[in-house]
């Protein structure tokens, strides 16, 4: 087992199931600026690099001038919706409670604002620190958020690990010097994150249980 100290997971895909209230807020936001909805499938392929880029992708290169208005508009569908559907992924929270006396963190693109709403209503009490991708430490792949988890909980590098369902987590992690578990169960695709060689894969969240001390 590789002991460690810090466990960073990734949000989205990870500790949480939240794609369908982020489908529901985006064809809510499109009905609103007067453009056609998107079927979800659609949207969840939209996920994974922030709202900014997902709102973008949505609205369409050729309706970009109704992009502003759109992520204002968003804003309010999704601090409205987002704890309609969404919930930790079963076995999340057996997972957290196992490691109840390591430092726990999340490090999201999503912004801190919609983050920190979901985790207040799932749990919040679970993490130590929490940075989400409008905090100013750049967005993963960078490895700005990573590098200030660990300097504000005083964890060594080698002592950490980054728990993620995306290439982005992976890249990230690796760009960061820490060592990374890529999660089957996400919105991740399979292939693309092996490819990026984390050096763990798991298919469900109880496999932390044993690989970590």
């Amino acid at each position: 087992m590789h002991k460690l100290d810090l466990l960073i997971f990734d949000l989205d895909g990870t500790l949480i199931e939240s794609k369908w209230d982020i489908a529901t807020a985006v064809n809510l936001t499109l009905v609103d600026v007067g453009l056609p909805r998107r079927s979800q499938e659609e949207i969840f392929s939209f996920v994974g690099d922030g709202i900014k880029r997902l709102l973008r992708l949505a609205v369409g290169q050729e309706n970009q001038p109704r992009y502003e208005e759109a992520l204002q508009i968003f804003r309010g569908h999704y601090l409205a919706h987002c704890l309609d559907r969404t919930r930790f992924y079963p076995g999340v929270e057996t997972v957290l409670n196992h490691f109840a006396h390591k430092l726990k963190a999340v490090a999201t693109n999503k912004s801190l604002e919609y983050t920190t709403r979901i985790l207040q209503g799932l749990g919040a009490h679970h993490f130590a620190y929490v940075v989400g991708g409008d905090d100013g430490y750049g967005l993963k792949p960078e490895p700005g958020m990573f590098l200030k988890i660990l300097d504000e909980l005083k964890v060594a590098k080698e002592r950490a690990v980054l728990i993620g369902d995306s290439t982005n987590d992976i890249n990230g992690g690796h760009n960061a010097g820490i060592k990374v578990c890529a999660v089957g169960y996400g919105m991740g695709n399979r292939e693309k994150m092996a490819a990026c060689g984390p050096d763990w894969f798991i298919e469900k969240p109880e496999a932390l249980i044993e690989l970590f001390a």
